[in-house]
């Protein structure tokens, strides 16, 4: 099995089984998201203990890319501080959009979301969760949109 086919399976995986599908109750902090051109809805729901991200879960609907990066967002900054799960993004985000960007171990299956910078138009589907998440992390209250 190559890398792609790994990366591919990762992908498959997270989109058929999310893990941490489902709403948080108040006072969790939650922000909606949505990307206009693939039709992706998804509202995420934080629950903080000080700085540190104590639970996360998302719902909504979306394609395959949109709802495997959620949940392997949310898998990867449970038990991170703010300032963790930003740097994160930083990582994902570059591994996204930068074709020459490296795949550092420390992201582990994010790993996965690196084929996606091949198709531009759907890098807003793997991106989509990490914005969102960063609303409800500052209490946002308008949607989030990639547009």
């Amino acid at each position: 099995m190559d890398l792609k086919d790994l990366y591919r399976d990762v992908i498959l995986d997270h989109n058929k089984r999310p893990r941490n599908f489902g709403t948080l109750p108040p006072p969790a902090h939650e922000a909606r998201g949505h990307n206009p051109l693939c039709g992706d809805q998804l509202t995420v729901y934080v629950e903080l203990d000080g700085d540190v991200i104590r639970d996360l879960r998302f719902e909504g609907k979306g394609c395959a890319i949109s709802v495997a990066s959620a949940s392997l967002m949310s898998e990867a900054v449970k038990g991170r501080s703010r300032a963790d799960a930003n740097a994160l993004y930083e990582q994902v985000h570059d591994l996204l959009t930068r074709q020459d960007a490296p795949s550092p171990p420390s992201l582990g299956k994010l790993a996965a979301l690196q084929g996606v910078r091949e198709f531009p138009a759907r890098v807003k589907c793997a991106s989509l969760c990490w914005h969102t998440l960063n609303a409800a992390l500052e209490g946002g209250v308008a949607p989030v949109s990639t547009e």
